[in-house]
């Protein structure tokens, strides 16, 4: 059975903060329409977008980038993204004296191509089904150089699951963590942690509608296809599929899935919006649409009054343009 051990993630924490941040937890004060979905719980909000590249993806990057060794890193590395993991490797092979290419899938916003050219990266566009072929393979013939899985690798999933401890110091009485899932390598990580430390605690996933492979595994009781999936402005989560080798991880540390329209997830972006004043992306607003689905409730006895929810707001690497529309078409 794969296992990703405290041990690695308290040793992923170490070394961390040289160059990711600890983020803050921050509580959420829903508008009055908005309070009742919450189901009995107080909700607050994991603030990765705060991250220097604006998302988490940097924890899992730079433990495993940060473990290389010079002959590893001889050739450069190379990952594939749709934007925040190729930022992350970026960040973390300059961080390393690397050089870093990526191979870019053409749903990426013009946000994230941007930051990575400002981080230095060779970018090779694809498009998606070739990319996530690679995700599959681990291999292409495009690219050269060590290969950072964006994803699935026990290093990126150990200093994924950093997030987890940060929430647990801030907030240990956490009964709800919700979290998007694209790969599922934060799940994995948030859950690896909490299984430790808060096993009453639960990890769900948020998934769109237009992509929830999840959700199908849980059904189906095995890693699955999403037939019919489809891009969107959630291009932060929603895979094609649940790899196999996730499968294991995910099916044991990640108890549901709750899927969200993308009107739900947009409603979500303008609510933080209006009440946090922070800009997130689709993947993050998932979580939050998540978390205000009306579809989670806190138990109802007299010694649990109301339970505590945290959204990991995943990152923030929207284009600005698409933000504004969206946000304006919730009226």
């Amino acid at each position: 059975m794969r296992r990703i051990p405290l041990s690695a993630i308290h040793d992923a924490a170490e070394a961390l903060y040289t160059v990711a941040r600890r983020t803050p937890l921050i509580r959420f004060d829903p508008a009055p329409d908005l309070a009742p979905r919450l189901g009995g719980y107080d909700l607050y909000l994991k603030l990765e977008l705060l991250q220097p590249i604006g998302s988490f993806k940097i924890r899992g990057a730079w433990n495993v980038v940060r473990q290389l060794s010079p002959q590893d890193l001889r050739d450069g590395v190379w990952t594939v993204s749709a934007g925040n993991a190729a930022q992350g490797v970026a960040l973390a092979a300059r961080t390393a004296g690397a050089r870093c290419s990526v191979l870019v899938m053409d749903t990426a916003p013009a946000t994230k191509v941007a930051a990575l050219e400002r981080l230095g990266a060779n970018i090779v566009r694809a498009p998606y089904d070739e990319c996530w072929r690679t995700v599959e393979t681990r291999q292409s013939t495009r690219m050269r150089g060590y290969y950072v899985a964006p994803f699935d690798d026990d290093r990126f999933i150990a200093g994924n699951a950093t997030v987890a401890l940060e929430i647990l110091e801030d907030l240990p009485d956490v009964d709800i963590v919700i979290a998007p899932l694209g790969g599922g390598g934060l799940l994995a990580g948030i859950g690896s942690v909490l299984r430790e430390l808060r096993p009453n605690a639960r990890a769900i996933a948020a998934e769109p509608e237009t992509a929830a492979p999840f959700a199908q595994s849980l059904k189906r009781g095995r890693a699955s296809v999403f037939e019919g999936w489809q891009a969107s402005f959630v291009d932060g989560a929603g895979g094609r599929s649940v790899l196999p080798s996730m499968w294991p991880l995910l099916s044991e540390l990640v108890s549901s899935s709750v899927v969200v329209s993308l009107g739900e997830a947009a409603a979500a972006m303008k609510a933080v919006a209006e009440q946090c004043h922070l800009i997130i992306e689709g993947a993050a607003a998932c979580a939050v649409a998540a978390a205000l689905s009306g579809r989670l409730h806190a138990p109802d006895t007299a010694a649990v009054r109301h339970g505590k929810m945290v959204a990991v707001l995943s990152g923030g690497n929207v284009d600005l343009s698409t933000f504004a529309s969206l946000i304006g078409a919730c009226g």
